[in-house]
């Protein structure tokens, strides 16, 4: 028997606390050798309905259980995730080809996202106004209702983790409609919870074509709101599409994270940090730093140390421990980035490393570095989403701001700089919702996370991560009558 076969979930539709499957599927592709690893079922209307009317049953379940036993419930279910964290991350390796270590890191921050709002979700505090005698103003914090959520292909587990901890911390109930081509980690998120005595209906999983999907779900009444992570443009037309119905938006959109390298570091220590975590999930990243903006007094240094880097990771197949950098998700990727690369040489770029497909079977993209390219080019303008990173000389700190700031986007930025007025500069001027001075990690479960621009609006993780799952009520008492 095929081991890929035997390592990769059933996928079926999570309707109801049903496992159900559907008469139409679409192949599922490991991008490592184009192997088909599974079926994927469509969701049909019916279905989609089933899924509105259970949620709204589980919602009138969930949202009346108390906050401790909800979070008993969702930490349960964590625990079974980090139990069964190998499986999880070899089906995540399988279907989108990243590297096995990073597809375990993948499942325990996955976790983390469900402990931290388990607790948090306990903490949905209201207050108490001060009034006349007799009256009492008490707000309190309600969930929003049934969610539709929509999750991106790139952290087949730590995103939907993200959109269903949330949720359901919040006393929501979630349909959520993972990607096409990498729907296994929700599989064992719904399996874990499943397990640990969620009640039916709080929790449905549908696969299938997302605008068929999105157009039914959203207009729907029964829908209170739309979380949605992925490209700007699907978020533009799911926002369009709320706004039709006075449904709000919670909306993780792209980036194309600058990073600002001051005179005043290591340059060889940033550069080795840098290509290490430009590399990581193939640059598959939204927040992937990908615009290196480095002083020109550390310029030569940095690109050598970082060049040097790249050369030492190793490319190959996501299942292998000595893997580095997998292929990316999709053939549709390869062709967008051979585009920007040639582009930018195009405009005068140089290209230091790789920038053409390997001609492994998979979708292998070499890993790529282009310096001084020109502003105008496409790909300083428009993020890569793969291996692919550009460094260019600046001669401050003002000119790295001022072409951090020059694209539409507006999710993380990085620095490295040990002046603390380059830093007070950098946190008033640089347009972004998450700012890293010194490190490349953009969020952790207990800080809020997302963008300013076309980047998105509303934020998910941390205190604020919560707010937007509920509604607040005010209530005027007047207890003398």
């Amino acid at each position: 028997m095929n081991t890929e076969t035997q390592t990769y979930p059933s996928i079926r539709l999570f309707i109801g606390g049903e496992w159900v499957n559907s008469k139409e599927h679409l192949p599922i592709i490991n991008p490592s050798n184009t192997n088909q690893i599974g079926k994927l079922p469509v969701v049909r209307q019916e279905q989609l309905n089933n899924a509105v009317s259970a949620a709204e049953e589980g919602f009138k379940i969930w949202s009346r259980t108390a906050p401790l036993e909800r979070s008993r419930i969702i930490l349960e279910a964590s625990r079974l995730m980090r139990q069964r964290c190998e499986e999880i991350a070899q089906s995540i390796s399988l279907e989108l080809g990243k590297p096995i270590r990073q597809s375990r890191l993948e499942v325990i921050r996955g976790c983390e996202f469900f402990e931290w709002d388990a607790a948090e979700g306990q903490r949905l505090y209201g207050r108490v106004i001060p009034s006349a005698p007799h009256i009492r103003y008490l707000v309190v914090r309600q969930p929003i209702g049934c969610v539709a959520s929509f999750s991106p292909w790139n952290f087949p587990m730590s995103q939907p983790a993200r959109k269903i901890a949330g949720a359901l911390a919040s006393g929501c109930s979630v349909i959520l409609k993972p990607a096409e081509n990498t729907p296994a980690g929700s599989i064992h998120i719904a399996r874990a919870f499943e397990d640990a005595g969620l009640p039916p209906g709080v929790l449905n999983l549908v696969f299938g074509q997302p605008a068929d999907i999105s157009e039914y779900l959203i207009p729907r009444e029964e829908i209170r709101l739309v979380a949605f992570t992925g490209s700007t443009a699907v978020g533009r037309s799911l926002t369009m599409l709320a706004s039709e119905h006075m449904t709000p938006v919670l909306m993780e959109l792209g980036g194309h994270a600058p990073v600002i390298v001051c005179d005043d570091v290591d340059a060889q220590e940033v550069g080795v940090l840098s290509a290490i975590r430009k590399m990581r999930n193939s640059g598959q990243v939204c927040t992937s730093p990908t615009r290196f903006f480095v002083h020109e007094r550390l310029y030569p240094d940095f690109v050598k140390s970082f060049l040097r880097q790249v050369r030492t990771m190793k490319v190959g197949d996501g299942l292998s421990e000595d893997t580095d950098i997998g292929p990316v998700a999709h053939y549709r990727r390869l062709e967008v980035l051979q585009g920007l690369v040639n582009d930018a040489i195009e405009w005068g770029g140089k290209l230091l490393a790789g920038g053409y497909r390997r001609i492994d079977k998979g979708y292998f993209f070499e890993p790529t570095v282009l310096s001084e390219v020109p502003s105008d080019s496409e790909i300083m303008q428009v993020e890569p989403f793969g291996p692919v990173a550009v460094i260019n000389p600046v001669r401050s700190l003002e000119q790295g701001i001022e072409l951090a700031n020059s694209v539409p986007f507006g999710l993380a930025a990085y620095a490295f700089t040990h002046s603390a007025a380059n830093v007070d500069q950098l946190i008033n001027e640089v347009e972004a919702g998450n700012l890293s001075i010194n490190t490349l990690e953009a969020s952790v479960p207990e800080t809020p996370f997302g963008g300013v621009k076309a980047s998105g609006y509303g934020r998910e993780g941390g205190d604020e991560g919560l707010l937007h799952y509920t509604i607040v009520k005010n209530v005027m008492h007047n207890i003398g009558t």
